[in-house]
């Protein structure tokens, strides 16, 4: 367990589960070669006011590219842990810091596949689905972990207010940091799926309900062919039978990957609900 400054929850840290370095030394630019040409309701987010940019995360092996934003005066800033889709953290997830950012928040996406591949610039869906069944669970949640020791580290980030989102393969981490990690207030999941299981990815969110350190909020969308749309009710049911708050809300118009202002499956209406949901989750627990 490490050490942090007074008042700052303790951080329980994992060891790495692998030295095998990182591929990505820096991140990807631009949005995810396998969206191209990206739609024309794509939000970009200035930086006026913000202080943005590609940052790097000391782990213990070696150092992980992450996108940090935060507003350019003032803090400590409550902290938001941004968890990429299956295409790493391109220009969509940075927009996303950004957007946080502009409300006020230290928002911080670190490159969770770094040891593994670029993400962003992989096509074939077969290799990239390759690439993300490599990455071990205990490693994302020792990544995050770093990645809220190096937010501490830099004084401007008020770690006692942590809340977690992520989106697709990164709802799934959420739900699983959300069992991890003890200093986490809140944590809302845009639709994450189970995962096939295996030694490097053990447990599923419904197996691990028991273990939440904090209340969960998750979205799916009616629509969505990849996720059976019995998930949502089934982890929150599992969620209250292990005493913990869990709520969801499935958008009847949406597909997956709603939030994806990039993608054809983008849904304005749903996705601006979503955002306002999330925000009032974060107030609700602490994170503001």
């Amino acid at each position: 367990m490490d050490t942090h400054d007074p008042g700052f929850p303790p951080v329980v840290r994992v060891p790495p589960f692998s030295r095998r370095g990182f591929v990505m030394t820096s991140l990807a630019s631009g949005f995810a070669l396998a969206w191209q040409p990206v739609s024309a309701e794509t939000i970009t987010t200035d930086t006026k006011g913000l202080t943005a940019g590609e940052v790097k995360v000391p782990t213990a092996d070696g150092e992980m590219p992450a996108y940090r934003a935060m507003p350019a005066t003032g803090g400590p800033f409550a902290v938001v842990l941004v968890c990429h889709e299956a295409w790493g953290v391109h220009e969509h997830i940075k927009d996303i810091c950004r957007r946080l950012a502009k409300l006020g928040y230290f928002a911080i996406a670190p490159e969770l596949a770094a040891r593994q591949g670029n993400l962003a610039i992989i096509t074939d869906g077969q290799q990239r689905g390759k690439v993300l069944a490599s990455i071990p669970t205990e490693q994302v949640m020792s990544d995050l972990d770093a990645t809220v020791v190096y937010a501490n580290s830099t004084g401007k980030a008020d770690t006692a207010k942590l809340a977690v989102t992520g989106f697709c393969w990164g709802g799934f981490e959420t739900w699983m940091y959300a069992a991890h990690q003890p200093a986490l207030k809140a944590a809302v999941a845009w639709y994450g799926p189970d995962r096939k299981t295996s030694e490097l990815i053990p447990q599923n969110p419904s197996d691990v309900m028991a273990e939440l350190k904090c209340p969960v909020l998750a979205f799916y969308g009616a629509k969505d062919q990849f996720i059976p749309q019995d998930t949502g009710p089934k982890r929150e049911e599992a969620c209250k039978a292990a005493g913990k708050t869990c709520e969801y809300k499935i958008f009847p118009d949406a597909e997956h990957g709603f939030n994806a202002d990039y993608r054809p499956s983008y849904n304005a209406a749903a996705a601006k609900d979503a955002w306002a949901e999330m925000l009032a989750w974060f107030k609700k627990y602490g994170v503001a």
